[in-house]
């Protein structure tokens, strides 16, 4: 094989791209919930940077590793519903007592791939159930790219009309089109602002980890909670709903280890992506679904090039149009939304729970401090548990007795009988 074919093997435009994409995702949605957080533990410029220098290098561990060691697109990301957690309850709490809650929720989720708890929870999920969540997740970058079109019709427009002429003509590249299509058309249209952009290079700092009972149960284990909830839930969902079968205890076990290395550096969660694997499980990653855990690897890659370069990532992301970072995310994973509904609507008797999973989980609500995911899946659950007894009721019910008629002979109660001549 010459080295022009193994780069293409290795570096697929259709993997790069979706990894690419999946990480702009991920970083533009929740970079600046990462940065209130780390203030909010009282965080000066240095420790920020070294924050997210830990999650890339983090992410980009697991991301690599865990994708090439199971050949599945496992993606792995910060926790996003964790960010905001911390945003509001750090405050006040020094960041050695931070790092302590960070340490301590990392050995929680250890502790549930070790035991294996969480994968039997999981191998009781039904499939119509599991894509319908993941449906639910997705909803909102769907329905994105159409709402974009209100207020930035002159990006979000060319990155649809782009997508679907390459479906059709080219379409192991269509996301790679659209996302070029964006790009251009966000330039011609002025909405960058690359004024902000601004060169500067992360470096680690450690910070000491101090265990206080009290840090430890008001911010270690709702940590916990929520990431076990509303960010591994979903990311498993995602996988399977995909068709991709992963064990799931290893991988929360290496999660929760790089997590707890890590902590003192910053990263105070690790957990499976749900909304941004999707992008890289989908078929616009790679015609070849044996072979889109690529797509994984190059977000991998990606994630460390923004733990390295920190807050220059972060310039740029604001840089660049909102709206092509969702309208490029709403094509990227139409396919992705399509196959979920189907999946969950396939199994007429699991119909009116995946219904149910799927509106709960687009929903958006938040109980208790956990997301939609995690409720939306109770409520399909609850359904389909109250749905299948009131089927076993009637499958058990007896069958009508037979009344004897005037002459002796026997005439079963019931339609049929009326119906008869």
């Amino acid at each position: 094989m010459s080295p022009f074919a193994r780069i293409r093997a290795a570096a697929p435009p259709s993997a790069v791209a979706a990894g690419l994409i999946a990480v702009t995702v991920g970083v533009t949605s929740a970079a600046a919930l990462v940065f209130t957080a780390a203030r909010a533990a009282g965080a000066d410029a240095r420790e920020i940077s070294s924050w997210m220098l830990a999650l890339g290098v983090g992410i980009a561990v697991t991301c690599v590793g865990l994708s090439l060691r199971y050949k599945v697109p496992v993606v792995t990301s910060w926790s996003t519903p964790g960010a905001a957690l911390l945003a509001t309850s750090l405050s006040g709490v020094s960041m050695e007592k931070a790092v302590g809650a960070f340490v301590f929720s990392a050995v929680l989720i250890m502790v549930s791939g070790l035991t294996g708890w969480f994968a039997r929870v999981m191998d009781r999920i039904p499939v119509p159930l599991a894509s319908a969540l993941l449906g639910g997740v997705l909803l909102d970058f769907g329905t994105g790219l159409f709402s974009q079109m209100g207020g930035s019709f002159a990006i979000a427009f060319p990155v649809f009309v782009l997508y679907l002429l390459a479906r059709r003509l080219l379409p192991r590249y269509a996301v790679v089109v659209a996302l070029g299509g964006g790009v251009v058309a966000s330039v011609l249209a002025g909405g960058w602002h690359l004024e902000r952009v601004r060169l500067s290079f992360a470096q680690p700092v450690f910070t000491a980890p101090e265990f206080d009972w009290k840090v430890l149960i008001s911010v270690g284990v709702p940590l916990f909670v929520v990431t076990m909830a509303s960010q591994n839930l979903p990311g498993v969902a995602v996988l399977r709903g995909s068709g991709y079968e992963v064990p799931v205890s290893p991988v929360l076990t290496w999660t929760g280890a790089a997590q707890a290395v890590l902590a003192p550096f910053g990263a105070f969660g690790l957990n499976l992506a749900a909304m941004t694997a999707a992008i890289c499980t989908g078929d616009a990653a790679h015609p070849d679904r044996q072979r889109r855990y690529l797509a994984a690897v190059w977000a991998g890659v990606f994630y460390l090039c923004v733990g390295l370069l920190g807050a220059t990532v972060a310039s740029l992301l604001t840089a660049m149009p909102h709206a092509l970072v969702l309208a490029v995310a709403g094509v990227g994973l139409l396919a992705t939304i399509e196959a979920s509904l189907a999946s969950a609507l396939s199994d007429p008797a699991a119909r009116e729970a995946a219904v149910v999973t799927f509106l709960a989980t687009a929903s958006g609500v938040t109980l208790l401090g956990i997301g939609s995911a995690f409720w939306g899946l109770l409520a399909g659950v609850l359904t389909s548990v109250i749905a299948s007894a009131g089927w076993r009721r009637r499958a058990c019910a007896p069958a009508p007795q037979p009344v004897t008629a005037a002459g002796g002979s026997s005439v079963r109660q019931g339609p049929s009988s009326a119906a008869r001549p």
